[in-house]
């Protein structure tokens, strides 16, 4: 997910993080929309605010429908709009040591643990261990909080070799779905939906550590590894062609070790085969850093039921620093902001001309900012979303740290409580007692929420953080 290079082409490019809307408020400010005429008179949307107090509504769940695209829309079934808020499940099943409180003494990615382990203890040890950390990574506290923080849908991040057996190419895992079901029958339980996300193909589709193994990107070059991403998206596609809670297929992660035309046109070719198997989900087709232009207009190349997927990341990566002004020149329609970049209005302009839905894959807008800020700049970030018709999930569900403690706002909705710190292991050295404590320890460890975020998405009224002079 952290990726350390690409925002200055995205600047340049004004791909990836664009186009403005319309905040969705409860009071009565007067707020122009995208494409009307005439800027927002702030002065006067100033003079008319007073201060605006969360006041709690019950989240209602609603049973998870198969979902369609339609246009720039995501649809039930009888064609009226859905809106999905979410959050990623990041580093459950594909690991992302600085979430956790690892990452020292050269072990930072899944594919060296994975071989420091093996060489320790063994394969089978090491897939014990593995096992141990998934089910305590995510338990049922933590489903239940996820629906208290008001959301409807999680992204799973998951890497190639949780399904298909690392062994045996194109032969499946002898538990290869049991986290996958597990995740969809939690969440169709609660009223949400689930989006498949593939962030670690097989040989790794990009240089960082959230494809799995950092510094190989050997899958665009190699067709064996491509031809196994597309029997695994198969056996997927397969598997949950009828499961009306799962919303989509993001088919690759931030597949960006290639050109934009390459990955374009491997990108398609993933479609086909996932839509010669499943022909009712949407299909989602990732973004480039340099931006969606490779595709050209989907319902033009046979290409429907999709959305497009972007990871906007304003006050990070090169895109300013976290603050008021960063948010505000992304979301609202006043023209070029601050930070040098196009903003929603921009890429809503972009999206009904390719008439195309679009999900925001990730995005961070609480970290940083202190608690009350973070809580509403949060939730008027997700209504602006919803105005335009985007799906959307954050990053992330849970990050722990050695110290803990939110501070100032760490990058999870959860996190270890102050006081209660996660230990760094050198993997090297330690024992496999230490190991298995510490996985333990992530399924029990007492966790302090971003407490302003819950209370403002599940606030029948919205704030209004821009009408700041």
């Amino acid at each position: 997910m952290i990726y350390t290079n690409y925002l200055k082409s995205l600047r340049q490019t004004g791909m990836h993080w664009c186009s403005r809307g319309v905040l969705m408020m409860s009071l009565c400010i007067s707020i122009n929309a995208c494409g009307s005429s005439g800027a927002t008179n702030a002065s006067a949307v100033t003079a008319s605010v007073t201060t605006i107090v969360p006041v709690p509504q019950v989240v209602v769940r609603e049973k998870p429908v198969m979902l369609r695209t339609e246009g720039t829309q995501w649809l039930r079934p009888d064609g009226t709009q859905k809106i999905l808020k979410g959050v990623n499940l990041g580093n459950w099943l594909m690991q992302e040591f600085w979430m956790m409180g690892q990452g020292t003494n050269g072990i930072d990615d899944q594919c060296k643990l994975e071989a420091v382990l093996d060489q320790r203890f063994g394969y089978a040890e090491r897939e014990r261990l593995y096992r141990l950390f998934r089910q305590n990574w995510m338990r049922t506290r933590d489903w239940d909080l996820i629906e208290q923080f008001g959301l409807n849908v999680v992204r799973l991040p998951f890497i190639w070799s949780l399904i298909e057996d690392e062994k045996n190419p194109r032969k499946l895992r002898t538990d290869a779905w049991e986290f996958l079901d597990d995740a969809i029958a939690q969440a169709e339980q609660r009223g949400m939906h689930v989006i498949l996300d593939l962030h670690g193909a097989v040989g790794s589709q990009g240089w960082e550590h959230h494809s799995g193994c950092a510094g190989k990107n050997l899958y665009w070059d190699n067709a064996e590894f491509q031809e196994r991403t597309m029997w695994l998206w198969q056996q997927v596609a397969g598997r949950y062609k009828d499961r009306a809670a799962v919303a989509g297929y993001s088919l690759l992660n931030e597949p960006w070790g290639a050109s934009p035309e390459v990955m374009a046109r491997e990108v398609k070719r993933l479609y086909q085969v996932v839509r010669a198997v499943d022909p009712n989900h949407v299909i989602i087709l990732p973004g480039h850093s340099s931006g969606i232009d490779a595709y050209g207009r989907p319902d033009e190349q046979g290409l429907r039921n999709v959305a497009f997927e972007i990871h906007p990341y304003p006050g990070f990566f090169g895109w300013g620093q976290p603050s008021l002004q960063v948010h505000k020149d992304w979301l609202r329609c006043n023209g070029a902001g601050l930070s040098g970049t196009v903003g929603v209005c921009e890429w809503n302009r972009r999206l009904k001309n390719l008439n195309t839905a679009l999900f925001i894959g990730e995005f961070q807008p609480w970290a940083g900012l202190g608690a009350e800020l973070g809580g509403q700049i949060t939730r008027v970030t997700y209504d602006t979303y919803a105005s335009l018709g985007w799906a959307a999930t954050s990053w992330s569900y849970k990050l722990v740290s050695n110290n803990g403690g939110q501070g100032n706002g760490t990058w999870g909705l959860v996190t270890n409580k102050s006081g209660q710190p996660i230990p760094a292991l050198d993997f090297n050295t330690a024992s496999l007692k230490e190991i298995e404590v510490l996985f333990l320890s992530f399924g029990s460890i007492p966790y302090e929420p971003q407490q302003a975020v819950m209370t403002w998405m599940t606030s029948a009224v919205a704030p209004n953080p821009f009408a700041q002079p």
